[in-house]
């Protein structure tokens, strides 16, 4: 297996960046300071290093101002950005805490707990509240499923909830009155393809940016209706049961069920 070259700033993508820390934009930058392209193609490199992280130059530079700048959570070094200039920059890494936050280059670098920390906090709405847009970024590095029952069944011995954990799926669970949607997340494998080059074989990684908008899962619209925002609980009865995956028809049988059966579906 060959061995894989060092990172370098001509070679770091939107996807890749996500990677990084702040020391290592500056280490990367001071590492192609003297390369031509860098010079002539900075605002290229600069639009890179943004997908992942908050750039900003100082333009005073006094001790007060860095700190404030600290204290916001930046780093502050030297980025040589011409051969007679060489400024303070701040540099911070993008937080992922709003469901908004989430783009295809950053959905593989987040983890499972990560993501539905992120969902929980979008108000409390469950899954049908996200826009088709997050959704399908959602599903490009996780598999999701969803489900909503009464509380007193949701955990019933042999159901869905115990299987999901079993099979290695974390779960949200997200209080609707006396019903509850659970959210299952578990992140999907990274699969390697190997395109035929007219010049030699490169690998491309499932989920970077350069890949082409049909590697994408294609997904239906079919999670919601977005006019209905309110959960009208009363509206819900056993006929309301429903989950985005495919289950044994048996777990779903309800016909013998009475009013207060714990039995499994």
């Amino acid at each position: 297996m060959a061995q894989e070259k060092p990172l370098t700033l001509k070679t770091l993508t939107k996807s890749v960046a996500w990677d990084l820390q702040e020391n290592d934009i500056f280490r990367l930058w001071k590492d192609a300071e003297k390369d031509a392209d860098i010079k002539e193609n900075q605002r290229h490199y600069f639009d890179i290093i943004r997908a992942a992280f908050e750039v900003e130059e100082i333009t005073i530079d006094k001790p007060v101002v860095i700190q404030k700048y600290e204290a916001r959570g930046f780093k502050v070094g030297q980025l040589k950005v011409s051969d007679k200039d060489e400024k303070k920059w701040a540099v911070k890494k993008r937080p992922i805490s709003r469901v908004t936050d989430l783009t295809y280059e950053n959905i593989r670098h987040i983890s499972t707990a990560q993501l539905l920390d992120v969902i929980d906090k979008n108000f409390g709405g469950g899954w049908d509240s996200l826009s088709q847009s997050i959704q399908d970024i959602i599903l490009s590095g996780f598999d999701i499923s969803t489900t909503t029952l009464p509380s007193n069944r949701l955990h019933n011995p042999g159901g869905m909830y115990e299987k999901k954990v079993e099979d290695g799926f974390d779960v949200l669970e997200i209080a609707k009155g006396t019903w509850v949607e659970a959210i299952f997340a578990k992140a999907k494998p990274v699969i390697e393809k190997v395109e035929e080059d007219e010049t030699k074989n490169k690998k491309k990684t499932y989920g970077d940016e350069d890949d082409d908008d049909e590697d994408l899962p294609e997904i239906d619209d079919n999670y919601g209706d977005d006019d209905e925002d309110d959960f009208d609980e009363d509206a819900m009865d056993e006929e309301s049961y429903r989950t985005t995956i495919e289950t044994d028809p048996e777990d779903l049988d309800l016909s013998n069920v009475s009013e207060g059966d714990d039995d499994d579906y």
